[in-house]
């Protein structure tokens, strides 16, 4: 395993001397689904390289074997840098919840005409009912049901839409789950979060956790999102429901497929597509 910063390239152009010897198959993702996928790719012998924002999505990746490019990509630098490196293969595997990402993919892989898989973890909204749990559609939306439910509110929704909720929950309580990284805890900071307020903690965690976390903030109602079994949903849900704390959940947002787009969730269906190309990679060297 290697590691190449895209911001200490000026531009994809600056590589291009040694893309003839770089992978063809490149994944976009810091989840624990992409770490799935490299491991499975590591033991069927498909080279790769994965693409992170973050440190912490490299972290995150562990020991594979692949390429691993840390740095933030927009659409058009996406399908610049797929060019210049000639993938001809990608895999979307990046969180439910990052649409703009997921979206930006779709657009450079069609602008370079490159075959796209979409890696989407099964949805598990539909597995929980109960008064207590509310569903909603939009940080806006929960936000607005919080203000009637309670006065201390525990967000185990990440840092992407921290501001916001520090914004539309004035006047609350707040308490943070976050990841434990620096630029993270800076955020928090920035936004008024004193260390009575934030759990720098890193997932998924047991049920029994998440229980010990409720009581601990004495939180009168907690805001998450639906992130599948990967992100331990239920765990957060149920232990919530059998204190009796009001839970708002966070639908995933729409995803339309793109035009050719082919989508999976599971390793068991991704297998026939890695048989294929390894197929294909055999075929080369006939």
């Amino acid at each position: 395993m290697f590691y190449n910063d895209i911001s200490s390239s000026n531009a994809p152009e600056a590589n291009m001397a040694t893309t003839a010897s770089k992978p063809t198959l490149h994944i976009f993702g810091g989840t624990s689904d992409a770490r799935h996928i490299c491991q499975r790719l590591d033991e069927v012998g498909l080279s790769y390289s994965l693409s992170v924002a973050t440190d912490a999505g490299r972290e995150l990746a562990g020991n594979i074997n692949g390429e691993i490019i840390v740095g933030r990509m927009d659409a058009a630098q996406m399908s610049e840098w797929l060019r210049a490196r000639r993938v001809t293969q990608v895999i979307d595997a990046s969180h439910p919840y990052a649409g703009v990402l997921s979206a930006n993919i779709a657009h450079a892989c069609a602008t370079q005409n490159i075959a796209l898989l979409r890696y989407l973890r099964p949805s598990e909204i539909d597995a929980l009912e109960h008064p207590l749990l509310h569903k909603v559609a939009s940080v806006e939306e929960a936000c607005v049901v919080a203000h009637r439910l309670g006065e201390r509110v525990l967000l185990t929704t990440g840092s992407k839409q921290l501001a916001d909720f520090v914004r539309l929950l004035a006047g609350k309580t707040l308490f943070a789950r976050v990841l434990p990284t620096p630029d993270v805890l800076l955020q928090c900071q920035d936004l008024g979060l004193g260390v009575d307020n934030v759990l720098a903690l890193k997932g998924p965690f047991s049920a029994e956790m998440n229980q010990a976390t409720y009581q601990h903030c004495q939180a009168d109602v907690v805001i998450t999102k639906e992130s599948g079994a990967e992100g331990g949903y239920q765990q957060k849900v149920v232990p919530c429901l059998a204190l009796n704390i009001p839970c708002i959940v966070i639908y995933r947002p729409s995803e339309p497929m793109a035009e050719g787009q082919i989508r999976v969730s599971s390793l068991a269906e991704l297998e026939p597509y890695l048989a294929d190309w390894l197929q294909n990679k055999k075929s080369q060297y006939l």
